[in-house]
């Protein structure tokens, strides 16, 4: 191929290699060995093909230089327009009268007659319909489009790479293959792109997908115990004199089973001589903060410091806040580090880090910084785990002789397939119980049309002396238009409650001014807190009860529960609505309903992927995956997910050096894929 069309390839759909357009799979087929006739298709139907003959050409002039084309078809049964907006010219000349056709295409009805715009056009008697078998068809960009590169051009190009390509090598051992009954691999990646029959078609995908899916899981458990044969933990033999007084004399309420379960698991990870990696999963509220802070406590009872990281200041100095809360009494040295922490007060922090007298370090990134040094560093614990790549992870680290234990803790529930493949590497501890004295939030939808009841309601919940969120959607920090709308509607608001105190808050504001209208909020001066999704994360206000989203419609399920779990923090009774215009998508009215039918974030986290698929889980940007799945789908292909992890454990068991000939195969595969522009360095 030339090289623009090479260029457009390479750019848009990131083929480079006769590989990557082989793995370049179609995202549906279409049947083309059923022929219709004209008097049988509607408008709505999809693709579709009928044999017939052109009666005649007409051609319409559209302004200088440019004409419609329009060849009236017929098979007997009616007749059809077949129109070309482009290429008329070609269509006119190629195209004979009376010669049978097979046409193909999306049909229309214009002017009360079938049409097919841009159809593709095959000389029926050099077509034999018994073996086109599922036409594919592969996404292309609007940019591909416009220079010609359509799904029927990706098409054609991959024809000629099929059927010019040799037997291509085996990659999955044939003891395996025989054992679960898979496709080979020639067969399969030539069967995906011309499959005869769906019986066919489904073979191959689960072969293909299987094997996406099973390299994956092997590298993430090769490197798994890799980890473990090469690092010792630091060994916390005891549970000591700074634990047991906290247990006894701080702790504010008692713990739930589901926080002494975790803490157990912890106690004996931290005591095994293995290094820990732990994955701490837990509700907005759950108390997850609470049991980092007694895991901690372990480490200074061994004589070790301790760390929490966070990805953002207002987290961080939220965790600070806490951490120093509960440790009111005794004798223990917390600090805060992150950017803004400069001059002399960073001096202290660092000598404080290096002669060992700060037992607790409170931080963001500004904690891997080369500069930061501990004297004994044995736990870490890191918050919101998806906002750190392992790179990061892996910095904290070299703190330390030996690594320290890793505590991550996330807020968003990850289901269980999605947590087996984005940390497959960590064990994994669910706090699944709330607090005693947390009532449920109950959840309601309100249209946008019930305004004036809904302020009604609002002004009753401050009369009782409670306080109010309420949330514009502010998705993309970049977007004009939605900070337009959050300025006007603070406007509407401050008209809409006269009597009440206003704050705003979004991304656009300094740092400073956002932290003193937080604050305002947090001591109670303000009664309502009119923001974007800033307030996700890091605010903890016991006496908002009321969480209002506008424009629900656009929030992901994840974001809204996040947001959810800002209110219901005290012993009142809490309310989330949610506020939407009346026509709504069937995926939005399924978001909602989830939404008002459960408050447990694994069901939530659950529908969330089945809706939306892996890479968006956090709602904002699509970050979700280290790397790039071609066939498989995380929500959709749960099972085999399982599967990949069942069949690659025992094969780390058996040989975790990765050197038995029985699986040189494997190993040499895995190489391969290192290689590639996937980024396996963020699988583990």
């Amino acid at each position: 191929m030339g090289p623009n069309r090479k260029k457009m390839l390479s750019n848009e759909l990131g083929i480079e290699t006769y590989g990557d357009l082989l793995e370049y799979y179609p995202y549906k087929y279409v049947d083309r060995s059923k022929v219709y006739t004209i008097h049988e298709l509607t408008g709505e139907m999809p693709f579709v093909q009928v044999v017939g003959q052109i009666l005649s050409f007409e051609t319409f002039p559209m302004g200088p230089r440019k004409e419609r084309v329009v060849a009236h078809f017929t098979d007997g049964t009616a007749i059809a327009d077949l129109t070309w907006f482009n290429g008329g010219k070609y269509a006119k000349q190629n195209y004979r009268i009376g010669t049978e056709y097979l046409v193909f295409g999306k049909p229309t009805v214009f002017n009360n007659r079938i049409n097919f715009t841009h159809p593709d056009l095959d000389d029926a008697s050099k077509v034999d319909l018994s073996t086109m078998g599922l036409q594919p068809y592969y996404n292309t960009s609007e940019k591909m489009k416009k220079s010609g590169l359509n799904s029927r051009s990706v098409e054609r190009l991959t024809k000629t790479l099929v059927e010019k390509l040799p037997p291509l090598p085996e990659t999955l051992p044939d003891f395996l293959i025989a054992k679960l009954h898979l496709m080979g691999r020639d067969e399969a990646l030539r069967t995906v792109h011309y499959p005869q029959n769906a019986k066919d078609l489904e073979r191959a995908r689960v072969r293909l997908k299987f094997e996406e899916l099973f390299y994956i899981q092997l590298n993430i458990l090769r490197y798994a115990s890799d980890q473990r044969r090469k690092y010792r933990g630091y060994v916390f033999s005891q549970v000591g004199e700074v634990f047991n007084s906290f247990y006894r004399n701080y702790l504010p309420f008692p713990l739930t089973e589901a926080q002494k379960r975790v803490i157990r698991e912890i106690r004996v990870d931290v005591g095994s001589g293995r290094q820990m990696n732990r994955l701490l999963q837990g509700d907005v509220g759950s108390g997850k903060t609470l049991v980092a802070l007694m895991s901690m406590l372990i480490a200074i009872d061994n004589g070790y410091q301790a760390c929490i990281m966070a990805p953002t200041e207002i987290l961080a100095e939220q965790h600070l806040t806490t951490i120093m809360e509960f440790l009111k009494g005794m004798d223990l040295r917390v600090a805060l580090l992150t950017g803004i922490v400069k001059g002399k007060r960073r001096k202290e922090v660092l000598e404080g880090l290096m002669d060992g007298t700060i037992h607790i370090l409170v931080g963001t990134h500004a904690v891997i910084e080369d500069t930061v040094q501990f004297a004994r560093l044995g736990f870490v614990v890191v918050d919101e785990q998806h906002r750190f790549g392992v790179a990061q992870r892996a910095k904290l680290w070299s703190k330390s002789t030996n690594p320290p234990h890793v505590l991550v803790m996330t807020a968003t529930p990850i289901p269980r397939t999605l947590a087996m493949t984005l940390y497959g590497d960590l064990d994994v501890s669910i706090i699944d119980q709330l607090p005693p004295g947390r009532k449920p939030v109950r959840t309601t939808h309100v249209f946008d049309t019930r305004m004036t009841s809904l302020y009604d309601g609002i002004r009753q919940q401050i009369r009782e002396g409670r306080q109010v969120y309420i949330v514009f959607p502010l998705i993309e920090e970049s977007e004009k238009s939605d900070l337009k709308n959050l300025e006007d509607g603070f406007e509407v608001l401050k008209q809409a409650f006269p009597e009440f105190r206003l704050s705003k808050v979004h991304g656009k504001m300094k740092p400073k001014d956002k932290e003193e209208e937080m604050q305002k909020f947090v001591r109670g001066e303000t009664q309502i807190l009119v923001a974007t999704t800033v307030i996700e994360v890091g605010v903890n206000v016991p006496n908002a009860s009321v969480m209002v989203i506008l424009e629900a419609q656009r929030f992901g399920l994840s974001q809204l529960h996040q947001l959810r779990g800002r209110v219901g923090r005290g012993a009142d009774q809490s309310f989330c609505i949610l506020v939407t215009p009346y026509k709504l998508s069937e995926d939005t009215r399924k978001r909602i309903d989830i939404m008002c039918d459960t408050n447990d974030g694994f069901r939530i986290a659950e529908a969330d992927l089945k809706l939306r698929g892996p890479g968006d889980l956090e709602g904002t940007q699509q970050s979700g995956m280290a790397f790039d799945l071609k066939i498989a789908d995380i929500a959709r292909d749960g099972q085999l997910v399982q599967l990949a992890r069942e069949t690659a454990q025992p094969i780390i068991e058996e040989d975790p050096t990765c050197t038995s000939d029985k699986y040189t195969i494997l190993w040499r595969r895995l190489k391969e894929l290192r290689k590639t522009n996937i980024n396996w360095a963020a699988i583990s």
